[in-house]
């Protein structure tokens, strides 16, 4: 999985201060139409969250007997997660590193040294030694590896949802915002089948020896085939133009931070709730019926893949909400409901299969329609000049506060505590995405 992360389309609904240059209507022929934007957004988008939950399934699956054997099962799920943290932690490094490098050599040179790093640290992984061929150096490894694709993952921002965002026509941004979200669900569903099938058709034995492998193989390939079809539109001459003509370039990062920091945190802040969910659905779950319940862990798996075809509907529903009430009231809206289903989490998780199952499929509903206007909520703030480096630092800040540390956070004090204090978790992080949410409008009232 590599990573964690992506860039996952931060946009806005609210670019106000900017007029749509390519409705299809009076379209230039060389001009780049939203749709073709969209392609490639999907596409990066996908790849990435497709490596982000191999790595993620992995990390509970396989990593605590292949990496830390010495340990009993929960502890060494945790140790496995402290190092999935890694990659959240490095990402802003890489942002800030790549940026660099965009502004000596150009775009495509980023965009591919990046995605190279990726490839190199995803394949890695599936050729590491284990703990008992190699011992603590196989951890160091794993570490090191996860942190490359951190890093590979801050650099490989191409500026497409950004741009796809202020050329989508003004009364649907909330349809094309969704739309790099969309990667999301299709890179679990791809993954969680990938391993659900492995898990259904290898021994333990298989499975934990090679079979395991198999899946950061097919994430160097599909990495591959993204890099291929992101370069294809990045490198045309009219992508440029776009670019320069709506000033997305990258700027010194100290200085946007000193100018913007202001709107970097409460940008990191505002899709919190959607953040914090998203971890708590996906991997917790799967972490605590592994460890606590005696439920078979490839069909919970077929149950998360359902949670995450009905996610993909409430991303798209998302586009055409949001067009309607306005993003803002969207994100506020299911920051709320997100609250709401925090208080139900002891219950439905202690619930047996059908509260499990019933927690799984609302949160990934909820999910959907939370998340597919939460990347660069309140990027709109940024000045032109700064918009570019701010969506992917604010992105990167909204994954490493919101979802970085959430499977050890909520697995470490379920364990330790009881399953209460994930509620307290997920509803601190609605509070945070309400409290920014209405900053921001103050802010704005004020200005």
């Amino acid at each position: 999985m590599t990573s964690t992360h992506s860039r996952n389309g931060e946009v806005s609904a609210d670019f106000s201060s900017h007029s749509t240059i390519n409705d299809a209507q009076n379209a230039k022929p060389d001009s780049i139409a939203p749709g073709e934007i969209a392609i490639g957004v999907v596409i990066g988008r996908a790849s990435e969250y497709f490596d982000f939950f191999v790595y993620a399934m992995a990390s509970v699956l396989v990593f605590p007997s292949v990496f830390f054997p010495f340990e009993q099962q929960l502890e060494g799920t945790l140790y496995a997660f402290v190092i999935f943290s890694f990659a959240f932690l490095a990402r802003p490094f890489g942002t800030v590193l790549f940026m660099a490098i965009q502004r000596r050599l150009g775009r495509e040179v980023k965009l591919t040294a990046a995605l190279f790093i990726l490839g190199i640290s995803t394949a890695g992984i599936a050729f590491l030694p284990t703990y008992q061929h190699l011992g603590f150096y196989a951890i160091v490894l794993l570490a090191l590896l996860r942190i490359g694709q951190g890093i590979a993952l801050g650099g490989s921002w191409d500026g497409l949802p950004s741009l796809l965002a202020l050329n989508a026509p003004q009364n649907r941004r909330g349809w094309y915002a969704m739309l790099g979200q969309l990667g999301a669900p299709v890179g679990f569903m791809i993954a969680g089948g990938l391993f659900a099938y492995m898990l259904s058709n290898l021994t333990t034995e298989d499975f934990l020896d090679w079979g395991w492998r198999y899946p950061f193989y097919v994430a160097f390939a599909i990495n591959v085939v993204a890099l291929f079809a992101r370069l294809r539109l990045v490198s045309t001459p009219e992508y440029a133009r776009l670019l320069d003509e709506r000033e997305l370039e990258p700027t010194n990062a100290l200085e946007m931070t000193r100018s913007q920091g202001r709107n970097v945190i409460i940008g990191a802040l505002a899709a919190l709730a959607s953040y914090a969910l998203f971890h708590l659905v996906t991997v917790f779950p799967l972490s605590w019926i592994t460890l606590y319940s005696m439920r078979s862990v490839s069909d919970f798996l077929i149950i998360q893949v359902i949670g995450a075809g009905l996610m993909a509907l409430g991303v798209v529903a998302s586009g055409l909400i949001a067009d309607r009430l306005g993003r803002r009231t969207t994100l506020g809206a299911c920051a709320v409901l997100i609250a709401v289903l925090s208080a139900f989490v002891p219950a439905l998780m202690n619930g047996g299969e059908f509260g499990q199952n019933t927690f799984i499929l609302l949160g990934f509903i909820l999910l959907g329609l939370s998340y597919g206007q939460a990347a660069g909520a309140v990027t709109a703030n940024f000045p032109a000049k700064y918009r570019y480096t701010g969506a992917a630092l604010t992105s990167d800040l909204s994954w490493l506060v919101g979802a970085g540390f959430a499977p050890l956070v909520a697995l470490g004090l379920s364990a330790h505590f009881g399953l209460a204090y994930v509620s307290f978790y997920l509803l601190s992080g609605a509070a945070c995405s309400l409290a920014a949410l209405s900053l921001n409008r103050a802010l704005e009232i004020r200005d």
